[in-house]
């Protein structure tokens, strides 16, 4: 515990021995009083937590069994780890067109049409990544000044919560200020037959238990994407299951046609307007998906990928007067305020939208509310990047939204294959797409499709925030030959 903590023993609390020889009342266990009490250790409670600790305030961080939280250990740095591997195997097997020839071993096929995924080696690059990183947070923790505690905590009154630790053992603990970080888990559908069949989650694909001789996916959202083109690059034939007219709703349409293009190239099928109605055991092993409409699919093995739960559960946030929205996050103002005084929520639990950099920014507006400063979440211009190969990267209104709000629009569109840094990577597909204001000539929003897309979408996110129109965007110089220089390129072709 912080040197600055206190106890204090609950009034209720009897030690003394009952005449007449009758068993004692549990002992209560003590309220211990803190700066900042932190509920889960995502990105910006971890992060809050720290700066405060540093700064002298007493803190108790809890969490459960992520040191570092979600996106570490389960999301965002082991799919990437996982897809820079799946991608160098990829390019190995398309080295020819790049004029690489591997030799000839044993009188057999070149080495490069034997190229494969050693299971095993894969897996241990991926924990040694994650590994090393949880390590990290296991030593920046305490270097703060911060108490982690390693349990599960519950709310049993206000801003007051009961840690079950890891040990068996409880506390207590009181902030005068509270932070809820739990973050999100992968959502269980009502599905018929779901639960009596073997299945993933994408945390269950990350851990690679197997590979897979064939995939099926429910739901073409982002994480079922992903993961399809993972299991594609590897070389597992996938079929995605999703109930939309296209995958990836929050795109415009020409969007997600492109993206599915890119899937279908790596061996992807994508059955769209298909609801599963019920999962059932494949007569042979494996797993049928069966679809409103009449449709089944089979596969050896089922990930689940319809979207991500809030972790409230269990927590007793009635207890603490802690609301929850109608869609189970708990509700926030743009100042990420809980209905209870002194206590806030952030990232994905709060109803952020679920990207780490989105929770990052929830403790920078944390960090100046907290230092007496003036910050909010409303109006946060909050890019995101979809890793299939080809990337997408995206900022902004897409097309859609932006006449669906009644601007009047004018859009740059023009093929990735039209970037020379495209052609020089032997990557051309994809393009790229923004969305234009056509009374003030700002940008509205951009989409684009092709190598690196995820470090190209930051260039137009800069020239949003900065304020520029199209022409200073156009007529900017841009290092050649660069992916960025395609913003060049695309906002040409308007004149």
């Amino acid at each position: 515990m912080s040197q600055h903590a206190t106890t204090h023993a609950a009034d209720s609390a009897d030690s003394a021995e009952p005449a007449g020889g009758a068993v004692a009342p549990a002992q209560e266990v003590p309220v211990e009083d803190v700066d900042l009490l932190v509920v889960g250790g995502g990105k910006a409670g971890k992060s809050l937590a720290m700066l405060r600790a540093k700064a002298g305030d007493a803190v108790v961080m809890v969490e459960k069994d992520k040191v570092g939280g979600t996106c570490i250990n389960v999301a965002c740095i082991p799919t990437k780890t996982l897809i820079s591997s799946a991608r160098v195997l990829h390019d190995v097997q398309g080295s020819r067109a790049h004029g690489v020839t591997l030799p000839e071993q044993d009188g057999g096929a070149p080495a490069l049409e034997r190229a494969h995924i050693d299971l095993a080696a894969l897996r241990a690059r991926k924990e040694g990544v994650v590994g090393a990183m949880v390590a990290a947070h296991e030593k920046m923790f305490p270097a703060s000044g911060m108490d982690f505690v390693k349990g599960t905590a519950r709310f049993v009154a206000e801003r007051t919560v009961e840690i079950a630790l890891n040990d068996g053992t409880t506390r207590r603990v009181r902030g005068a200020k509270v932070l809820i970080n739990t973050g999100t888990a992968p959502s269980a559908p009502a599905i018929e037959g779901l639960a009596e069949v073997p299945h993933w989650t994408s945390e269950d694909l990350l851990a690679l238990p197997e590979l897979p001789t064939s995939l099926v996916v429910l739901g073409g959202g982002v994480i079922g994407v992903e993961m399809a083109s993972l299991m594609g690059l590897l070389g597992v034939p996938v079929t995605i299951v999703h109930a939309g007219e296209h995958i990836l709703d929050r795109e415009d349409a020409d969007i997600a046609a492109e993206v599915a293009s890119g899937l279908e190239a790596l061996g992807v099928t994508i059955l769209t307007g298909a609801r599963a109605s019920r999962v059932s055991p494949a007569p042979g092993g494996g797993v049928v998906v069966s679809t409103q409409d009449g449709r089944e699919v089979s596969g050896s093995h089922l990930l689940v990928a319809l979207g991500r739960t809030p972790m409230t559960a269990g927590l007793g946030l009635e207890t603490a007067g802690v609301e929850l929205t109608e869609r189970g996050f708990v509700k926030v103002d743009d100042h990420l305020r809980t209905t209870a005084e002194g206590v806030y929520a952030a990232g994905d639990v709060a109803g952020t939208p679920q990207f780490t950099h989105a929770s990052w920014n929830d403790f920078r507006v944390l960090r100046d509310l907290f230092a007496g400063k003036e910050a909010s979440t409303a109006g946060r211009l909050i890019p995101w990047a979809v890793f299939t190969t080809p990337e997408l990267g995206h900022v902004g209104l897409t097309e859609a939204e932006a006449r669906a709000a009644g601007h009047e629009v004018r859009v740059a569109k023009t093929p990735t294959a039209a970037v020379p840094r495209a052609k020089t990577l032997g990557c051309t597909e994809g393009f790229y797409k923004i969305v234009i204001d056509a009374e003030s000539e700002l940008i509205l929003g951009a989409a684009i499709i092709g190598p690196e897309a995820s470090e190209v979408i930051t260039g137009v996110q800069m020239a949003m925030l900065g304020g520029l129109t199209w022409q200073q965007v156009r007529d900017a110089v841009i290092t050649h030959p660069t992916m960025g220089e395609g913003l060049n390129i695309v906002l040409d072709s308007l004149g």
